[in-house]
């Protein structure tokens, strides 16, 4: 998109500063001026409709990302796929996306929110549904991977809109709640597609999937809408509402070039490459080793790694209130997380095999710890680094910088349990999640300015 094209007036995704969006900027039923936008009581009430969408909008997400994992054995007895290029697929997919979270911050904050979150997750229901209608090995890999791009998008572009819509004095408290959207996406996506595929075979894993977030993407282009903080800093004034938008664009300019020099985002992205790397490893591996290595059925195998998920929902909302109610940073609170999860984790690694109540206790102790910063730092501290021009930018330079650590664990995770043993790889997520905590020491010395 030209830059003459982002300052036109009909632009109204755009979260330009002084630019007005036309009274017709939503078509049907429900109309949204900026007269309307601009009232602070229809705002505050108009708030919760954007954050349930956009709840809604990234827990969706991953019904376009799960359906693989819950397909796996069928599509080898079916069609023969092989491991290798089911590993194969899974690394081109997290290797798009973490390039995708980079290119999407961007976009997220020249193109507005409700654009490429729309849009994103348009281009992932085809991409799922495509790669549930072929059946050649060429043709998973090219439309799984072009999902990672289009799967990147969701949580830059969903962050966008809450930065726009929440005060920086409660957005920890409101990212706590938003926040539990991922783990509540993950378990729906599972039930979702293992039910889809029980009653209609491999393809309705895929083709349910992309119906839903078709559905899902509508509801977004329709309801989300650039809020409060897509104005701040507009100085309305004797400038034409073209000048000022251009005027509005350079500043935003100016904001996300500044960011990528920021050391507060790259400490950020150092400590959350380690973080990803420990929650995929495990979101990927604990039912192989609860199976393989304590001997577990499928079925209490899957039941008992699901506590890691379910643990991380309480740590989400702890973290998140505290971080409004506390005199610490963000990046502080998420390093004494940190180290309370590498404690957890030694923890697992000592009573992880006594019996399955005991991991069940531990496990959620340790999703507990280790979401907590996860969502802290990838979504309201994120945000406050990005401030009003570069919200986008920021979370999808974070999460960017964190997916490559999700790439990474496949390789990490398959080398230290075969040739050390399961035992030494807990040992290797202890030395992790400390790293983690010392890469935030730079930005601790106080708390961050939090900008809208």
């Amino acid at each position: 998109m030209t830059d003459s094209a982002e300052t036109e007036p009909s632009d109204v995704d755009e979260p330009e500063g002084a630019a007005t969006p036309p009274s017709d900027e939503m078509s049907g039923a429900v109309a949204l001026t900026s007269d309307a936008l601009g009232d602070a009581s229809f705002s505050a009430r108009y708030r919760f409709v954007v954050w349930g969408v956009t709840w809604l909008s990234y827990a969706s997400y991953y019904v376009g990302r799960k359906g693989l994992s819950v397909a796996k054995k069928t599509m080898h007895d079916q069609l023969g796929v092989s491991t290798y290029l089911f590993a194969s697929i899974e690394t081109a997919y997290l290797s798009a996306y973490a390039l995708g979270q980079f290119v999407n911050g961007l976009l997220g904050d020249r193109l507005g929110a409700r654009r490429l979150v729309g849009l994103g997750m348009l281009l992932s229901a085809a991409c799922v549904a495509l790669f549930g209608s072929v059946s050649a090995g060429i043709l998973f890999g090219v439309f799984f991977t072009i999902n990672g791009l289009a799967q990147s998008s969701g949580w830059p572009g969903n962050n966008r809109a809450m930065a726009e819509w929440t005060e920086p004095r409660t957005r920890g408290t409101v990212m706590a709640f938003w926040a539990t959207c991922y783990m509540v996406g993950s378990i729906a996506a599972n039930f979702m597609a293992s039910r889809l595929l029980g009653a209609y075979g491999w393809r309705a894993a895929f083709h349910g999937p992309a119906l839903w977030l078709v559905l899902v993407a509508v509801l977004v282009l329709v309801f989300v809408r650039p809020g409060p903080g897509a104005r701040l800093g507009s100085k309305p004034g004797a400038q034409s509402t073209k000048a000022a938008a251009e005027l509005s664009e350079e500043t935003r300019r100016a904001a996300r070039k500044a960011l990528l020099g920021s050391r507060t985002v790259w400490c950020y992205g150092g400590a959350y490459f380690c973080i990803k790397l420990i929650r995929y490893s495990l979101l990927f591996w604990l039912p192989y080793y609860l199976s393989k290595k304590l001997n577990y059925d499928t079925l209490t195998a899957s039941d008992v790694a699901s506590a890691f998920e379910a643990g991380g929902i309480g740590g989400v909302i702890v973290i998140g209130l505290l971080s409004d109610r506390i005199k610490l940073s963000r990046a502080a609170l998420s390093a004494i997380s940190l180290l309370g999860l590498a404690g957890a984790l030694v923890m697992y690694a000592g009573l992880g095999t006594a019996n399955v109540s005991t991991n069940v206790a531990v496990l959620a102790l340790v999703g507990a710890m280790l979401y907590g910063p996860d969502s802290l730092l990838s979504g309201a501290a994120a945000q406050d680094a990005g401030g009003p021009h570069a919200a986008a930018t920021a979370t999808g330079f974070v999460n960017g910088l964190g997916s490559i650590g999700a790439v990474a664990q496949g390789y990490v995770t398959a080398t230290v349990s075969e040739h050390y043993g399961w035992q030494k790889l807990f040992w290797v997520f202890v030395a992790l999640a400390v790293l983690s905590a010392v890469a935030l020491v730079p930005t601790m010395g106080r708390p961050e300015e939090r900008r809208g």
